[in-house]
């Protein structure tokens, strides 16, 4: 029998040492007129942006639900809770959508394209995977670009760049890099072979980035870890071998330390506001961790509902909330999880709606938005009382990913205070600097 103590004493470093810094040479290859604006924000106030797509689930809808043609960004009211207004792109710029990301200056939206367009306009199989610019007040593209992979999550760099993490990665691809929303080009970034596996998402403590891996082998490229943890769960498979997190120095491009893992593809981090411990929520075992970061000590490992994916620590850290996904099996995980982050001890799991994704404690640390890729909503709890308080519906229920606040200050100038990745502009609950709303 192995154990995981024998997994660590054994470890021997996935990554290649030294600089490992790769290119991708970006480029826009269309530029769109960007409308009229759809709202206009008030002074002092603050909106949340959601990114829908095409793929909710008919089963779980009600009768005669047609799904949108289209992905669509929307804008509400983080305050009333309401949707303000949404635009669908036209059906040639349609692909699937993982993800809600933002400039910094809260000034435009990033969504998954389609391939780089043909000659006739319409994308090209063999062309490269791209991402839209999207104005944050027509919420109309403004630029496609390429990116050497389909968008999966992304996240505020360092206050200036964008963290991306990627699906489908073209042949000279990335598997993870920082992009630079100014110009609009990818600055530098890690190939998965580099890496020694294949990247599936990446975070950051704002200094340094994380990049949870996994195991090639068990199926095509990118989609190793989701195949071979589906095939665990159907009994194809009794054990995989070990996944694990690279702490990146993005000055150098450097693996400075890996973390083994005590379970099955990791999908979500999130770091502590002392950047002493890193949370993990471990899908393919239906697990969180928590671990050390400067010794590599797995503080606790417990169980969560099936299949979890996105996670957030409470204002005071006590706790953390995981969205019980069914993430790698069938998607139709219905439940979030409370953990004391200090014991791991199990403190409550709470009604939600099917295939919960992303959750996130909002800016005025007060709630927890959870969003509902099946059912095309949010849902809003309570963080105190846990109970729920609002769900918004999602226009034509299209399946929402990922959630960015967006604050307009006494002068009328946006900033995100909120993204997948943290808390932004001098806002962090867990500092005692809520955004006050």
């Amino acid at each position: 029998m192995i154990s995981f103590g024998s997994v660590i004493t054994s470890w021997e470093q996935r990554a290649n040492e030294g600089n490992l810094e790769s290119h991708y040479d970006s480029r826009i290859v269309a530029t769109f007129n960007p409308g009229t604006p759809k709202f206009k924000p008030q002074k002092n106030y603050t909106y949340f942006y959601e990114n829908i797509g095409t793929n909710s689930k008919p089963a779980v809808l009600h009768e005669g639900y047609v799904a949108p043609e289209s992905n669509q960004v929307v804008v509400g009211d983080a305050i009333t809770k309401e949707i303000i207004a949404s635009y669908q792109l036209p059906v040639n710029l349609r692909n699937a959508v993982h993800g809600t990301t933002m400039s910094p200056d809260g000034k435009f939206v990033y969504i998954v394209g389609p391939r780089e367009p043909g000659s006739d306009g319409n994308p090209d199989p063999g062309g490269s995977q791209t991402m839209l610019k999207v104005d944050a007040l027509t919420l109309q593209p403004v630029k496609q670009v390429t990116i050497g992979g389909r968008l999966h999550h992304g996240q505020i760099f360092q206050e200036k760049y964008l963290l991306l993490d990627v699906f489908a990665r073209d042949p000279d691809g990335l598997g993870l890099m920082l992009y630079d929303p100014e110009t609009d080009h990818v600055i530098s970034g890690i190939k998965d072979i580099d890496l020694g596996g294949m990247v599936y998402t990446a975070w950051t403590d704002k200094t340094h980035i994380y990049a949870l891996m996994e195991p090639a082998g068990y199926g095509p490229g990118r989609a190793t870890g989701g195949r071979g943890a589906g095939n665990l769960r159907r009994g194809a498979l009794v054990a995989m071998r070990p996944f694990w997190v690279a702490k990146i120095d993005p000055g150098n491009w450097e693996v400075i330390k890996e973390y083994p893992l005590p379970g099955y593809r990791g999908t979500w981090a999130v770091i502590d506001s002392g950047n002493e411990f890193i949370y993990i929520a471990m899908s393919g075992s239906s697990g969180l961790t928590k671990l050390n970061i400067q010794t590599g000590e797995i503080v606790w490992t417990r169980g969560t509902g099936g299949g979890p994916f996105g996670i957030t620590l409470s204002a005071d850290e006590s706790e953390i909330w995981v969205a019980s996904k069914g993430e790698n099996m069938g998607e139709f995980g219905r439940t979030i999880s409370v953990l004391d982050t200090e014991t791991g001890e199990f403190l409550a799991t709470l009604f939600a709606a099917y295939e919960m994704d992303h959750v996130l404690l909002s800016p005025n640390g007060k709630e927890m938005w959870a969003t509902s890729n099946g059912e095309g909503r949010i849902l809003v709890y309570d963080s105190e009382t846990r109970e729920l308080t609002k769900v918004i519906d999602m226009p034509q229920n299209g399946d929402a990913h990922g959630l960015v606040w967006v604050h307009y200050n006494e002068g009328g100038v946006p900033q995100v205070v909120r993204d997948q990745g943290g808390f932004h502009g001098n806002i962090n609950p867990a500092q005692n600097k809520p955004l006050e709303y």
